[in-house]
């Protein structure tokens, strides 16, 4: 299992931000701006690539509550998601991280 399905089942403990049945969001444990949140569907899926339209649907709502929320939706934010080995994945849950509450800056090219 998976260390995101661990915080979802409550083996581990988080600081949740926002949650409802499908998905949660919580603060990351090293946070590269003021604002730094993850966000996960409850149930395991290993990446966007294999998210089913109808659920990624249901999850764009909640990250643009989880924007609200957090007082990030007018100013700004910066929201990635990684897939696969080579595109940065460290843990095989997808998840999305939402960044903000000042510059986030341009991408390196």
């Amino acid at each position: 299992m998976c260390i995101f399905c661990k915080i979802v089942n409550g083996e581990i403990p988080n600081q949740t931000v926002l949650e409802d049945e499908n998905f949660l969001a919580f603060n990351d444990i090293n946070p590269a701006r003021k604002v730094h949140v993850l966000i996960i569907p409850k149930e395991h899926y290993d990446s966007f690539d294999v998210m089913p339209p109808k659920v990624m649907a249901g999850m764009t709502e909640f990250i643009q509550k989880v924007a609200s929320k957090l007082d990030v939706k007018n100013s700004g934010y910066r929201l990635i998601t990684n897939i696969g080995d080579d595109g940065g994945q460290e843990v095989h849950h997808l998840h999305f991280h939402l960044i903000g509450g000042e510059p986030v800056g341009r991408l390196v090219r």
